[in-house]
């Protein structure tokens, strides 16, 4: 038997506002385990038809004060979508920023409430580059 992919796990500090995060992008719950004794709940969310690959929120109910403020150990999440303007508008009208614009109608960089860093790629060939996506600039770091 060979290796076989199971899930990515990241930290999160508030499990309904990371869950609402997830389901912006377009993930759903796939299963959930509540252990009272270790006092931690972890949530499988991934996208429709892909329960196969699911990310996995770890949340701790008496807190993490051991998480760190800036991830990126960790690296990020990717995840190719249908249209990554729609994608990024449908996010930014729900109050995600959108650290690294999609100008080139093929990749951009937003951030969980974790700080977990996300990567948006175009599904196929890139889009032609439009506005306002083509000017904007980067806010903060991905």
């Amino acid at each position: 038997m060979g290796i076989r992919y199971l899930h990515t796990m990241v930290r999160v500090k508030d499990l309904a506002a990371s869950m609402a995060f997830y389901q912006l992008l377009g993930l759903h719950e796939t299963r959930r385990h509540e252990n009272e004794q270790g006092r931690f709940t972890l949530v499988f969310m991934a996208p429709p038809g892909q329960e196969d690959c699911p990310v996995e929120l770890t949340y701790n109910w008496d807190g993490d004060e051991g998480l760190p403020s800036d991830s990126r150990h960790f690296g990020h999440l990717a995840y190719s979508v249908p249209n990554i303007y729609e994608t990024c508008r449908h996010l930014q009208e729900n109050g995600v920023t959108i650290n690294r614009p999609p100008r080139d109608g093929r990749m951009a960089f937003v951030r969980s409430p974790d700080n977990i860093s996300v990567e948006l790629l175009q599904d196929g060939e890139a889009l032609a580059p439009a506005e306002p996506w083509a000017s904007m600039g980067n806010t903060g770091h991905w």
